[in-house]
């Protein structure tokens, strides 16, 4: 059994991780913007066997308060956190960050300031006290940049330098940071996006996701087959992948 805490839990990866984990019995402080949906999560979350399961709400786009938010979330747990896992991110619209900049700069600033600002204080507690897991759910979009989403990709591209550094810094100190890297999942969020047989669903991910935070691995595909497509998509070269659809 852990003490976790997930940000973003209302989304439908969350959720799904969040299930798996109360089915074991972990406890969880799940964290959203909107009270009357976060609550509902900790609610489901006890039903299917949580320790306990409580829910906080957070202003995202206020970064001044997510350290203060953090002590609140640590007093809600009762307990030494054991796991954060942040599940909070925007797709946004790629043909509209085009034409708007304050488009582009709201995804830019969702998945990756407001990240780094939630980690930061976390990764100081789980730094002074020697324990703890990190995970972040980032994206195969950071691991190059395709004209179909790259300003999605830019930002979790500079989430994941982000978490290679802060991996580095605390790995002396025994705490680990794990970067999730889904493909393509069916959720409410690509709900726009025509399926393919790449598609997977929430649940599948989510065995994968906390398979990969159990297991402290510093870097997850999930499902498997994206390292892969994307370590071919790395490899081609330019003038090739400029003449590509992607």
């Amino acid at each position: 059994m852990a003490n976790v805490v997930i940000y973003g839990a209302t989304s439908a990866m969350a959720q799904a991780v969040a299930r798996r984990m109360a089915a074991r019995g972990d406890a969880l402080v799940v964290v959203g913007r909107d009270l009357a949906r976060t609550e509902s999560v900790a609610k489901d979350l006890l039903v299917r066997g949580a320790k306990a399961a409580t829910a906080h709400t957070i202003d995202f786009a206020a970064k001044e308060t997510h350290a203060r938010a953090w002590d609140d979330v640590r007093a809600q747990m009762g307990g030494p956190v054991d796991v954060v896992l942040v599940a909070h991110g925007l797709l946004g619209d790629q043909k509209r960050a085009e034409r708007e900049l304050a488009h582009a700069l709201e995804i830019l600033d969702v998945n990756f300031s407001q990240v780094v600002s939630l980690l930061s204080p976390v990764a100081l507690t789980m730094e002074e006290a020697n324990r703890g897991t990190i995970a972040v759910i980032s994206s195969v979009a950071g691991d190059r940049g395709r004209q179909s989403n790259y300003v999605y990709g830019t930002a979790k591209g500079a989430v994941n330098v982000f978490l290679e550094g802060l991996a580095h810094r605390l790995a002396p100190r025994g705490v680990r940071v794990v970067n999730i890297k889904p493909g393509f999942v069916d959720t409410p969020m690509t709900a726009h996006v025509q399926k393919g047989p790449l598609f997977a669903s929430p649940d599948a991910v989510a065995k994968s996701i906390v398979r990969a935070i159990d297991r402290r691995r510093a870097i997850a595909y999930v499902p498997w087959f994206w390292w892969g497509i994307m370590a071919i998509i790395r490899a081609l070269p330019r003038f090739v992948f400029n003449k590509l659809r992607l």
